[in-house]
């Protein structure tokens, strides 16, 4: 009896350890970006609140153009848009995500992705979706209306069709795509459907007012990728 309590109060220990351990890493402060701001025409963008009040600004962060491709540096997490960049009705929004070094300027995966329906971007009162990937095969359906909010369940999920990372410091590619088609909006990564929400479970009160809006591009903090192949094309 007395091994049996003993073990109890040993697994709770290593759990309650554990779970701390956890909350530091999604906890990490976030780290400005060295000559920072966006370099890209027309592109605007908004940090997190959190981040704001941590005494980050947008220039934390970094949004340049190489080549063909968009190269963001974080930073606090961010969320850049192009407002000439709208979609209506029926539409898909992809991009192609390249890390070149997984978690080179974190300690823990973070995930970057697209994202659709943005309205009152820059206000309190902005609402958006977004699907993003980390390099270890999971990924995460949040959105902003005006306040966080999450679409099937809280923690990130694993999905085969999310590709993971060989280790620290290889590179990383996935391709992520949001569709809006009828009554239904979707997620796919590396061309499988991996999250799927009624039109009702996604424009609600405190969520999304409408997936009529601007289409842009999402990073969480401390995080380095290109973006190529970034478009908005006619629902499949």
């Amino acid at each position: 009896m007395k091994h049996r309590i003993l073990l109890s109060v040993f697994v709770a220990i290593t759990l309650l350890f554990v779970g701390l351990v956890n909350i530091s890493a999604q906890e990490a402060e976030s780290v400005g970006v060295k000559d920072g701001g966006i370099s890209v025409k027309g592109w605007t963008g908004k940090i997190d609140a959190k981040e704001a009040s941590a005494g980050l600004n947008l220039n934390s962060a970094k949004l340049v153009k190489e080549g063909k491709a968009l190269h963001v540096t974080t930073g606090p997490a961010v969320t850049y848009w192009n407002p000439a960049n709208t979609a209506k009705g029926d539409y898909t929004v992809s991009a192609t995500f390249s890390e070149p070094k997984y978690m080179s300027i974190n300690d823990h995966p973070h995930p970057y992705g697209v994202m659709i329906a943005g309205n009152d971007l820059g206000t309190e009162q902005q609402s958006y979706l977004y699907c993003a990937a980390y390099g270890d095969g999971r990924f995460i359906v949040r959105g902003f209306g005006p306040q966080p909010f999450q679409l099937g369940g809280r923690a990130p999920k694993a999905d085969p069709a999310v590709n993971k990372a060989a280790g620290v410091g290889q590179p990383i590619t996935q391709e992520i795509a949001i569709t809006v088609k009828g009554d239904t909006v979707s997620c796919s990564i590396n061309k499988k459907q991996v999250a799927s929400f009624a039109r009702s479970e996604v424009v609600a009160p405190g969520k999304l007012k409408s997936t009529d809006g601007i289409y842009g591009l999402r990073f969480a903090h401390n995080t380095d990728a290109m973006v190529t192949n970034f478009e908005k094309t006619k629902a499949p």
